[in-house]
């Protein structure tokens, strides 16, 4: 995508729906983390997991599914909307659910917590569309939603301490999705665990700096992931003296040089394609940090010229014919396009 188009349409959300369309049934290469008790374990990915096996690992199957089903949400005369059915249709059978839910009594806590909190954020974005079809996925899709939930609910009951990494063990991120799945279903006693667990984690963090970021290959940023949590749980003013207390070093007048998106340089690298991701993904949580301020706090400038240049730096040249990239990062680009996180609501 060019650097000047920065929002989305129809033709830019072809693209990324063809990304999803080209990996969500190629099993091959496949990248994934099992756990082996005999012979009987050691089975393809289409066995193992046989609704969510493709784009190379199990978790980026399933946000997959989720694009698909945003942007038919978003744009429902588009002309990839027959394949994105008829691939989801494919998918989303009771047969195959039944495999996944199999897969998930056997390794209860399997892509906990980052792949697990894509599959609530699938079975929300269904929950919110109202089309019939929608409605039908919806139902097949529920057994294994409420069976990673009561997971989760003991996984995050039982969690002493948060992973602050930038990968896909990071705690809060997750929880932030997780979260706005229990608030669009109204499940109160999974939102009330959430926020205490927030609380008790985060509430008391300080003097964060960003300087030390990313911490290795993230595409997750830990410290405004944090902080991207912590507003969708405290009240404004409460936020608002949190984040001058956890992020003192935001600048007050306004500064796109206070955060720098790192740069992809070798687009076929597995690794270094993450920070398309973190650009991505950082955009996303400075808008949701600026959401959770009042409208006259003096850092919104800042944070808000510095996603804007994470924006532009994370959708340049994103759509790469290199499976390293092209397997995931179209959902983040769509994650951010769309306002997610923010709870923009359409039809």
């Amino acid at each position: 995508m060019p650097r000047d188009n920065l929002e989305i349409n129809e033709a830019i959300a072809v693209q990324f729906a063809q990304l999803v369309l080209d990996c969500i049934g190629r099993e091959y290469p496949h990248s994934g983390l099992y756990w082996a008790d005999s012979d009987e374990d050691l089975k393809p990915p289409r066995e193992l997991t046989p609704a969510f096996y493709g784009c190379l690992d199990w978790h980026s199957s399933v946000h997959g599914h989720w694009l698909l089903v945003r942007l038919m949400r978003h744009f429902p005369e588009a002309s990839f909307n027959a394949a994105s059915k008829q691939a989801l249709e494919q998918s989303l059978t009771p047969e195959k659910i039944q495999g996944e839910i199999a897969h998930f009594q056997r390794l209860p806590f399997f892509e906990f917590p980052y792949g697990v909190a894509w599959l609530l954020q699938l079975a929300a974005e269904l929950h919110e569309w109202n089309h019939p079809q929608a409605k039908q996925w919806r139902v097949v899709l529920e057994p294994l939603e409420k069976l990673i939930a009561g997971n989760l609910h003991r996984w995050i009951d039982g969690l002493k301490l948060p992973n602050r990494t930038g990968m896909h063990s990071q705690t809060a991120f997750a929880l932030g999705l997780m979260l706005d799945w229990a608030r669009i279903t109204e499940n109160a006693e999974f939102i009330q665990l959430v926020e205490n667990k927030t609380r008790q984690f985060y509430l008391s963090d300080r003097n964060y700096s960003l300087q030390f970021e990313p911490l290795g290959y993230d595409f997750l940023s830990p410290g405004l992931a944090e902080a991207d949590l912590m507003r969708r749980v405290l009240p404004t003013t409460a936020f608002t003296d949190w984040l001058t207390d956890f992020l003192p070093e935001i600048p007050i007048e306004n500064s796109a040089n206070w955060l720098q998106p790192p740069g992809v340089d070798n687009p076929q690298d597995y690794m270094q394609s993450h920070f398309w991701g973190l650009n991505l993904s950082r955009a996303w949580m400075l808008e949701g940090i600026i959401s959770g301020l009042a409208n006259s706090d003096r850092r919104i400038e800042t944070l808000r010229s510095t996603a804007l240049h994470h924006r532009q730096h994370g959708l340049t040249d994103i759509v790469s014919e290199h499976y390293a990239a092209s397997h995931w990062v179209g959902t983040f680009a769509v994650y951010l396009l769309t306002n997610r996180g923010l709870q923009k609501q359409i039809s």
